[in-house]
């Protein structure tokens, strides 16, 4: 049967911040702006505090469709969506709330925001915690985010191990509580890391909840692409972290999963992605790393390739405490999502 195209076509455009209103967006939905002080606001880049490494200037990832956009607010989370896409984002102050009661009501607003819009699938999610290794009455904060968010989806009636979305969680050194979100109107396909425990089934030793998310989805674009959107991912094999304290072996072993995670992508048919031509985003613990963790990529990866001339540095906390880098990745490619053996969507 013939490719049907059902919506128009999702982009993502890496631009510097000050073009976000130019001619070179057109259709933004909403987008990432990475610097300290970034506006805060839905028909602005969206204000995240990390900090750029090893360029000038803050760089923005717009995600952008075409079409005329409207915008709205459910609870506290704001909207954008042109009736096919939808860019959601939410910042919200502790005030010495408790973090997994935060989480639990975030992504209630999340929820309630897909219902409303009827937004059914989320496609991706982005989470930037404060202090994410930072202790809190006895719990790593990151693990009590997890315990909030998990409940959550349960409390939604939404896939919280199998089926659920692509996401990253990072920590930042000031500011609220954050999440961003793309969401559509077709279910994505979960892809999962055979180096890898699925995160939503690690043991108990890293929390009493497992975090709810899939290692990558697999989402129709429109026009006939496939977008391959890659979690956050690091220097974990099983679900032990590997290599403490070397941050070069740690990039390796994340290329190695991200190596990992594109073939099984391929494996389902439909598209092809190669590493080369990822757009990454990499997350640095500590600042004078960057230039080791660039000089790595570059080695393994090819200094000339589109993953390592396009790729953006930021710090920022890892959600392990012993983990020095994340890379989180996204590409598109002609094809269509291979639908034998799908998995339920988000």
């Amino acid at each position: 049967m013939a490719a049907t195209t059902l919506s128009p076509r999702l982009s993502v455009r890496r631009l510097a911040a000050s073009a976000w209103s130019g001619p070179g967006v057109p259709a933004a939905l909403g987008g990432l702006l990475y610097d300290l002080q970034a506006p805060i606001g839905i028909d602005s880049p969206a204000g995240v505090a990390t900090r750029r490494l090893l360029q000038d200037g803050p760089m923005l990832d717009a995600w952008c469709s075409e079409g005329p956009s409207i915008a709205g607010r459910s609870g506290c989370v704001r909207w954008r969506h042109n009736g096919h896409w939808l860019y959601g984002a939410l910042d919200l102050d502790e005030n010495g709330q408790d973090l997994e009661a935060l989480a639990r009501r975030a992504y209630g607003d999340v929820f309630a925001t897909l219902d409303q819009t009827g937004f059914a699938h989320l496609q991706r999610i982005w989470n930037y915690l404060p202090h994410i290794n930072a202790d809190a009455a006895g719990t790593e904060r990151y693990r009590r985010f997890n315990a909030g968010r998990q409940q959550a989806f349960l409390d939604a009636r939404r896939p919280a191990f199998e089926g659920a979305p692509a996401a990253c969680a990072l920590g930042t050194r000031e500011g609220p509580f954050c999440v961003r979100f793309l969401a559509g109107r077709q279910a994505a396909l979960p892809i999962e890391n055979p180096r890898q425990v699925s995160a939503y089934h690690y043991p108990r030793d890293y929390g009493a909840r497992s975090p709810t998310f899939s290692r990558a989805a697999l989402v129709e674009a429109g026009a006939d692409q496939v977008a391959l959107l890659i979690s956050g991912t690091s220097s974990i094999v099983g679900h032990a972290s590997v290599h403490a304290g070397d941050v070069q072996a740690q990039t390796r072993e994340t290329l190695n999963n991200l190596r990992a995670v594109v073939a099984a992508a391929n494996a389902r048919g439909g598209a092809r992605f190669d590493l080369a031509t990822l757009e990454a985003t990499v997350y640095v613990r500590h600042a004078e790393q960057a230039p080791a963790v660039r000089a790595t990529l570059e080695a393994e990866v090819g200094a000339a390739t589109p993953f390592a001339q396009h790729a953006l540095y930021l710090e920022a906390d890892i959600c392990r405490s012993g983990l020095l880098v994340e890379i989180e990745a996204h590409a598109f490619a002609p094809g269509q999502v291979g639908r034998v053996g799908r998995m339920g969507g988000g």
